[in-house]
């Protein structure tokens, strides 16, 4: 790096005000603007380089048919509450993080008191947004409530009205495609992630306590072709997967589900689809393989329009500590509870569990709790370790003999052709066990 850029990221990593207005902030004298020939990003291309701090007092646009090229180890923090930033993706978005510097989109410290601040608006990408590419990030503390002033509101993205929360993230190109592995959604007030279109593939990552007063973990709706699969769900308000082709415009979606681990979701909603995984409105399903522990419901499907009847939903793992939880699981016609000829479930409070290398369920186990106070969840711990140990019921019994959508053509993403050695992704394969961690 040569001495220009020295400087400016020095400065970078004590502030960079951005604000609608790109080319103001971050226009051709500063090295966030490369040509193709020195660093393999086309031209034109906003770079966020490694190990810098990006500090967003306003929203951030990405205009159409550009890209923004975030680096590992950068940090973007959202600093104005009156404001509450969003970062608007009319283009496309490649965040380049890795295991050992991961990229942050946080608030500033004294914000992260509140689990649920609200203090910015998350990723919220255009219908022209063609990519999307998410690999080892964190995003957090998102879920700010539209205004007139919001970025999102303006191009009439998400929602049509104000007073909205928006989610961390919102995709909604029918056309487009994305990837996001490897990564951390936590603490945030609305939906981890909100789908409306395209292709993707979601997988190896943590969705860790979503929705202050409602909100999935993972929400898709119409137009969609997605392999979701090894992700850990941690208490979100509502599901966590909530799948529905409502919205629907030109195809119905197909959403293949496995090998998922999802716990203590539910409890925080005291409303009928307040669960595990909630189906609706005709979607294509393919559910195999998902562990699913001391959720307020199992599976669930709308009473009035539920799955379309091709769908598969087993074999799934269902476990509970008590009770209640075992009651809540049975398949019911009259509270839409699907069970499926291969799943394995426990017929009394602690029958079958799944036996984690490391995590002791909560004395208060409460899966109606209903409320944000009381004998909710317990705070996520990352010392857990929800790997199997050598005796779990839980090793054996998945179905493996299916095709996910993108195993063998991939999703290729265009704009990473001279950044990664291999642009193309491809769908894990799945596994025999079930929940998103084998064998420990």
């Amino acid at each position: 790096m040569n001495a220009k850029s020295l400087f400016f990221f020095g400065s970078l990593a004590l502030m960079m005000a951005c604000s609608n207005d790109n080319d103001s902030i971050l226009d051709d004298k500063d090295d966030t603007k490369v040509p193709e020939t020195e660093t393999g990003y086309p031209e034109g291309s906003i770079v966020w380089k490694k190990d810098t701090t990006v500090i967003l007092d306003n929203h951030f646009l990405v205009e159409k048919d550009k890209s923004l090229y975030i680096e590992e180890g950068a940090t973007i923090i959202a600093s104005n509450s009156e404001v509450k930033p969003e970062i608007v993706v009319l283009g496309n978005l490649y965040c380049l993080g890795t295991a050992s510097k991961p990229i942050t989109f946080t608030v500033e410290e004294s914000s992260k008191t509140d689990r649920f601040s609200r203090e910015w608006g998350g990723i919220i990408c255009g219908f022209d947004s063609k990519e999307v590419y998410m690999d080892h990030v964190i995003v957090e503390y998102a879920g700010a409530q539209t205004t007139e002033a919001s970025l999102s509101f303006q191009h009439k993205l998400f929602k049509t009205e104000t007073g909205n929360g928006v989610p961390a993230f919102h995709y909604c190109n029918t056309d487009g495609s994305f990837v996001i592995s490897n990564s951390v959604f936590r603490n945030n007030a609305e939906d981890h992630i909100y789908i409306t279109g395209g292709k993707s593939i979601v997988s190896g990552n943590q969705f860790i306590t979503c929705g202050y007063d409602g909100g999935e973990a993972i929400n898709y709706k119409s137009d969609c072709h997605a392999d979701i699969a090894y992700n850990l769900i941690y208490d979100a308000n509502t599901n966590g997967f909530k799948l529905s082709n409502s919205g629907f415009q030109a195809e119905q979606s197909h959403i293949i589900v496995y090998n998922n681990t999802i716990m203590n979701t539910g409890w925080r909603r005291p409303k009928i689809k307040g669960g595990s995984i909630w189906l609706e409105t005709n979607v294509m399903v393919e559910i195999y393989n998902n562990l699913i522990y001391d959720c307020r419901w199992g599976l669930k499907a709308s009473t009035e329009e539920g799955q379309d009847p091709a769908s598969v939903i087993t074999p799934n793992y269902y476990f509970a500590s008590t009770s209640t939880g075992v009651s809540q699981m049975q398949a019911s016609a009259k509270d839409g509870i699907l069970n499926g000829a291969s799943d394995i479930m426990s017929s009394e409070a602690g029958d079958l569990d799944p036996a984690f290398a490391n995590f002791t369920q909560q004395s208060n186990v409460n899966i109606n709790a209903s409320s944000n106070e009381g004998d909710v969840p317990q705070e996520f711990r990352n010392d857990w370790d929800f790997r199997l140990a050598s005796s779990s019921p839980a090793l054996t019994g998945g179905k493996t003999d299916f095709a996910p959508h993108f195993a063998k053509t991939g999703i290729i993403l265009n704009g990473l052709k001279d950044v990664l050695e291999n642009n193309t992704f491809t769908s894990p394969a799945p596994a025999a066990y079930f929940g998103a961690y084998g064998k420990k």
